[in-house]
């Protein structure tokens, strides 16, 4: 049956609501810096366990209600973290529509230090699931066995950028653009990567309009919200990340059942270092999205969003089952 005016209505109502059982809060990190959260408690008597949603560069969980409010129905424990320096936690410079972070060991050293927080009270199987940066930044703080999270699921993680500069030249190419002008300076005008625009932000994110527009509505609700794009610096930064997780023996020594969602047409990420990663992941598989699929898997029209649905609960279903 197709959607109605009136349907979409209610959609987009319950995506730009913090849902009444959902509480907002801050985690105070150990040197004192305030990131927000937001948490559901149980909704069923014998909870399935509990989901940690790490989300992307830019990004607010605020954009992922839809999502978490699903799984707190199907009956996990659920919480959302910002990353410090962006979304409601705190800027890195001066100029507050520019993102950058000090090193992104910073940001992992939050992650292990909250999941130390947060499982511990909490039975498992505890998950932990992140889009984007935030799945690389799982993955990573996975590997460097900071974290032992009974599985990971990752949603087009940035792993690589789509760039005509090699792999390895990457980081080096940050660098240098660091040297030769202000490391502060956004890395590319408005949008998500160099050469888009405000236009064409939304076709690069999800085929959804009006779930991009829940996105812009929130932007606007919440200005501290608001963020641009990237510095060089945090450029040269993430292309080291990326070298790290690249070096030979990381990725293979994560033993941690891992699904990986992604799209080969995913105009922000790269798909052949998405496909590269998860064949050195032991226990790790890999689902894949056609055409129609764009970056923000879980913000896709229905029929993508509800195939990533699917697959992430059948997963779960069956390494929980197993823990």
């Amino acid at each position: 049956m197709a959607a109605t005016p009136e349907h979409d209505m209610v959609d987009n109502a319950a995506r730009r609501a913090i849902p009444p059982d959902a509480v907002e809060a801050i985690w105070t990190a150990p040197d004192g810096h305030a990131i927000r959260r937001i948490d559901w408690p149980a909704r069923h008597s014998n909870p399935r366990g509990a989901i940690l949603f790490l989300p992307g560069r830019a990004d607010f969980y605020e954009k992922y209600i839809e999502t978490l409010d699903g799984w707190a129905s199907q009956g996990w424990r659920v919480t959302a973290l910002d990353w410090r320096w962006q979304a409601g936690s705190g800027r890195y410079y001066a100029d507050p529509r520019i993102g950058g972070a000090d090193d992104f060991g910073t940001w992992t050293s939050d992650l292990a230090q909250f999941w130390s927080d947060w499982a511990s009270p909490t039975s498992g199987p505890h998950v932990l699931a992140g889009h984007s940066m935030g799945g690389h930044l799982a993955l990573r703080a996975v590997a460097d066995r900071q974290i032992a999270p009974t599985a990971l699921v990752l949603s087009a993680p940035m792993l690589g950028f789509i760039t005509p500069i090699p792999d390895a030249l990457q980081a080096t190419f940050g660098w240098l653009m660091c040297r030769i002008g202000d490391p502060a300076r956004a890395a590319w005008g408005e949008g998500e990567k160099p050469g888009d625009t405000i236009a064409t932000r939304g076709a690069a994110l999800t085929h959804d309009t009006a779930r991009y527009a829940d996105e812009l509505w929130w932007r606007r609700a919440r200005p501290a919200l608001d963020l641009g794009p990237a510095s060089w610096d945090w450029v040269r930064k993430a292309s080291e990340s990326m070298r790290h997780l690249a070096s030979p023996g990381v990725l293979e020594a994560v033993t941690v059942p891992t699904l990986v969602l992604a799209a080969p047409h995913d105009a922000l990420v790269a798909w052949p270092a998405i496909q590269r990663a998860v064949g050195r992941m032991s226990g790790a598989s890999l689902v894949d999205f056609g055409a129609d699929a764009a970056h923000e898997l879980l913000r896709e029209a229905d029929p993508v969003r509800d195939a990533v649905l699917a697959a992430i609960d059948r997963f779960l279903m069956q390494v929980c089952a197993d823990a």
